[in-house]
């Protein structure tokens, strides 16, 4: 388990910083339940998108929350969802891949097919998220994620809300200036259900074959598509194509 997963819930001043950060979260998810609907959070059920799920469930705000079923997932997270369901009485909205997209990627590639180039995993990442997204976004004015800026390289300029040229809304980050320590201490504090593969030195989840742990002292990204240059490591759903 990393040490951030265990933070110390008696250290005064990190307590006093969730305090403002959630607030500041918490108005600004309620400004945007307000100011642009039909709106969603897309919630991948790690971590930081466990907390936004319970800070919008809590104070009832009328958004959307939704997954993306790649039908690769680690069985755990698949637990997650159904914990989710017991614990808020929230059944997730669930996306899945078109078949016909995922059968031409598989009879052309193979299976695994997305080890073989950067280019391939990308195409795979096209079938299972990027086009479901795409559907669960149609319509909407704007979505929310749990993205945090000290996540990956490729997240350091990270802002609080852009207009996402890709999708054509708004995309709100309340968690971009979180740091891992501080989601953490929300989760142990409010009793969040969490992924249990974060009990195993996985910091980031998404498909089992594209996810490993990673040691303590690696980046948090690091067990995502371990095998390519840090640069690469977006799958497409939150591509640097948007403008503040």
């Amino acid at each position: 388990m990393h040490p951030n997963m265990n933070p110390d819930l008696a250290d005064t001043a990190l307590r006093a910083a969730l305090e403002t950060k959630t607030a500041a979260a918490a108005a600004l998810l309620a400004d945007i339940a307000r100011d642009f609907q039909p709106v969603a959070l897309a919630n991948s059920l790690g971590a930081e998108d466990m907390v936004l799920t319970d800070l919008i469930v809590k104070a009832g705000l009328g958004i959307e929350i939704f997954s993306l079923d790649t039908g690769r997932l680690p069985l755990e997270t698949y637990a997650l969802m159904d914990e989710v369901r017991k614990h808020y009485g929230l059944t997730l909205k669930l996306y899945y891949p078109n078949h016909e997209s995922v059968e031409i990627f598989t009879r052309n590639h193979g299976i695994n097919g997305f080890y073989d180039s950067v280019e391939l995993r990308k195409a795979c990442c096209h079938a299972r998220k990027v086009e479901p997204l795409q559907r669960a976004l149609a319509g909407k004015k704007a979505w929310i994620t749990g993205l945090r800026a000290q996540q990956a390289a490729t997240r350091t300029a990270l802002p609080l809300r852009a207009f996402d040229e890709a999708n054509g809304l708004e995309k709100f980050s309340p968690l971009a200036d979180w740091s891992e320590k501080e989601v953490w201490a929300y989760i142990r504090l409010h009793a969040v259900p969490y992924n249990k593969l974060h009990d195993q030195f996985y910091p980031s989840i998404g498909c089992a074959p594209c996810t490993r742990p990673v040691a303590i002292g690696e980046d948090v990204r690091a067990g995502r598509w371990w095998w390519e240059n840090p640069d690469t490591k977006e799958c497409g759903l939150h591509v640097v194509r948007s403008k503040a």
